[in-house]
């Protein structure tokens, strides 16, 4: 168990939350969540001692081990794989080591004896002798072969030391666990693992995730950081998301009725109050409408930007035929012989062996680059615009956000450039900032207003919902599941390609699957 008692944390003048008390218990997994800058990550580091409050204090239960998950992908470079793993409990790894330094002495004495048979017994207590298989277990689960246990963290890819320090979190049946983004880089398969550990996990959770999916399978509570307060909700993301909405419209409506009540006991106050025969009563109504108060809806730090792609036509009979697609990039061949036809209304999952297959073929059918070998043909009728993974060379040039986003409106008043930003919440100074400068999230926010100027009825997104927010992935989804005509999209979000996909184009080393299914039931079909 961990919990705080009237927390309060403050940078300067701003009050990121205050007064907080909350506990979380055993048994539980907590669902951290927030509007960007509301102070998840924050709260994880406080919890985790990395941070001191303003005010206020952090309690434990007494001797239980508190395990993060670390952001420094570089902080290991020089440990074995397998070392960084049991690195997680920093006790056992001290007894291994202590112990390794006081066998290999030459001139093994009586103190060493005894300090010796200290540690071992610890060593047992703490389950040492089988940490090494358990960690190697760990790896395994996570993708991580045999072979590189052995290997320094320096040697392996950056997806690959993700999984480690991933690893290094859960090794050793921690009393709490601190995950902060856990899923970001890892593999459907992966995650699907860590799903089903959490799941079966006994002790503390609390995760800060942008994954819908994922916290609705493993969260059993949702901390909801709001108002400048953290208040807990029992059940998963989607119960915590309908039932506030709930809340604040009952609120909104016993406002209405409230205002509806004080205006009747005015309007009775104005036409009665002058006369003699009605004023025992305008005076009794009068105090009946000092009582009434409404409740405050304070203004949530949540912003939903609004997303809508129209088309200016419909999509034709014919829409995309792809023929025997070849590509080699560096040497490798990413694409071999893929074909495929995409027809009215797909709206079409792309997974594969390799990211870089699916962002390669995106590229070459947004007209970016050209296959080695192949056709590809789009109907008469087809117009694209295109989301891809990496935009920074859309942003290089010192133009504002208005400048910038102009460029591609075919209608070129200000006023009319300035709502489509507005809709993505560039407030009117915001849009006077230099393209750059900004975030990734901010960029991401500016290509999508692009491709809602665009009008085309064929949609291209190449891992659209990197960098945003839940609410802009919330906006983005229900965007492109209103959208009428065609996408071809690649996600790490499990809940964007279950609820817009009806279509699954799966590019694997030795060929194409594709399925007409759900997301789900292709994955239940692997």
């Amino acid at each position: 168990m961990i919990g705080a008692t009237g927390v309060t944390i403050r940078f300067g003048k701003r009050v990121l939350f205050e007064d907080v008390n909350i506990k979380f218990t055993k048994g539980n997994c907590y669902g951290l969540i927030g509007a960007n800058g509301a102070g998840k990550s924050t709260f994880l580091k406080i919890l985790s001692g990395e941070l001191e409050p303003s005010k206020g204090e952090i309690y434990m239960d007494k001797g239980e081990r508190l395990s993060v998950l670390k952001q420094d992908h570089f902080a290991y470079e020089n440990y074995k794989v397998i070392d960084t793993v049991m690195t997680g409990n920093s006790e056992l790894y001290k007894i291994m080591k202590e112990k390794d330094e006081i066998y290999a002495k030459p001139d093994f004495s009586e103190s060493d004896g005894l300090r010796a048979a200290k540690l071992e017994e610890r060593f047992s207590e703490l389950d040492g002798w089988n940490a090494e298989s358990d960690a190697a277990i760990l790896l395994n689960n996570l993708g991580i072969s045999s072979e590189l246990h052995e290997k320094n963290m320096k040697d392996l890819e950056g997806n690959e030391k993700v999984k480690v320090l991933l690893a290094q979190a859960l090794f050793g049946n921690p009393d709490v666990l601190l995950l902060d983004e856990p899923t970001n880089h890892l593999d459907m398969a992966s995650v699907m693992w860590l799903e089903e550990f959490l799941i079966n996990f006994e002790n503390t959770v609390i995760v800060v995730s942008h994954d819908r999916y994922f916290l609705n399978k493993v969260c059993t509570a949702i901390c909801d950081i709001d108002y400048g307060k953290i208040e807990l909700f029992a059940g998963n993301y989607d119960f915590w998301y309908e039932s506030s909405q709930l809340i604040q419209k009952q609120m909104k409506d016993s406002n209405k009725k409230k205002e509806e009540k004080i205006k009747e006991l005015q309007d009775f106050i104005a036409r009665f109050s002058a006369n003699a025969s009605k004023s025992k009563q305008a005076t009794s109504r009068k105090k009946s409408l000092e009582k009434i108060e409404l409740d405050e809806i304070k203004p949530s730090n949540r912003k939903y930007p609004y997303i809508d792609f129209k088309s200016d036509r419909e999509c034709g009979k014919d829409i995309l035929k792809v023929e025997n697609i070849t590509k080699t990039v560096d040497g490798v061949k990413v694409l071999d012989n893929v074909s495929f036809t995409i027809t009215s209304g797909d709206k079409t999952v792309f997974l594969g062996y390799s990211e870089t297959a699916v962002s390669v073929l995106f590229k070459i059918l947004a007209g970016e680059e050209t296959p080695d070998s192949g056709e590809i043909t789009y109907g008469t009728t087809i117009t694209k615009t295109y989301f891809p993974k990496d935009n920074t060379s859309l942003f290089s040039d010192d133009r504002t956000i208005v400048d910038w986003l102009r460029q591609y409106s075919k209608e070129q008043d200000e006023t009319y450039v300035r709502g489509f930003l507005g809709r993505m919440l560039f407030s009117q100074e915001e849009a006077l900032k230099k393209v750059n400068v900004l975030s990734g999230g901010e960029r991401v926010r500016c290509v999508l207003a692009k491709m809602m100027l665009s009008g085309a009825n064929l949609l291209i997104m190449d891992d659209p919902t990197n960098h945003l927010d839940m609410e802009s992935i919330t906006a983005l989804n229900d965007g492109m599941d209103k959208f009428k005509e065609v996408i071809l999209f690649t996600t790490h979000d499990h809940q964007l390609s279950q609820t817009v996909g009806n279509r699954i184009i799966d590019i694997k080393e030795n060929g194409v699957v594709d399925k007409r299914t759900t997301y789900d039931e292709y994955l239940n079909l692997e």
